[in-house]
């Protein structure tokens, strides 16, 4: 097994929690299509950042943690709605939700830091 940095770990965790999600929302809720999407966003973030790992530059790992972000932003917009829509309770979603906020965050100050010292 390969050594991971935090992110990496964070991530992966997270996207093991969506896959529990999505099985809860499809066998429990009958929630289908929103599960689909939300397996799919919140599992590329840790894909993406294991793509990172190996990016042949600077301006691809950049470009594959953008794209990681992209994808958390994206799987916020899907626990949003189902919090909204009444799949997720309070408690389940802040849970879930922070965590993918924390992730969000690293992967812009990794992304700010590694312009940064690009530029340098």
């Amino acid at each position: 097994m390969r050594q991971e940095n935090q992110i990496q770990r964070d991530s992966k965790a997270f996207a093991l929690r969506i896959i529990r999600l999505y099985r809860y929302l499809k066998d429990e809720k009958h929630v289908f299509v929103l599960s689909k999407q939300i397996l799919r966003s919140g599992t590329s973030i840790g894909a993406n950042v294991r793509e990172s790992v190996n990016a042949q530059s600077r301006l691809d790992f950049i470009s594959k943690l953008n794209i990681a972000l992209k994808e958390a932003n994206e799987t916020e917009y899907w626990l949003e709605l189902l919090h909204e829509s009444g799949y997720l309770n309070e408690e389940e979603f802040i849970s879930i939700y922070e965590d993918c906020g924390k992730i969000a965050a690293t992967l812009t100050k990794i992304i700010k830091t590694t312009k940064t010292t690009l530029n340098h």
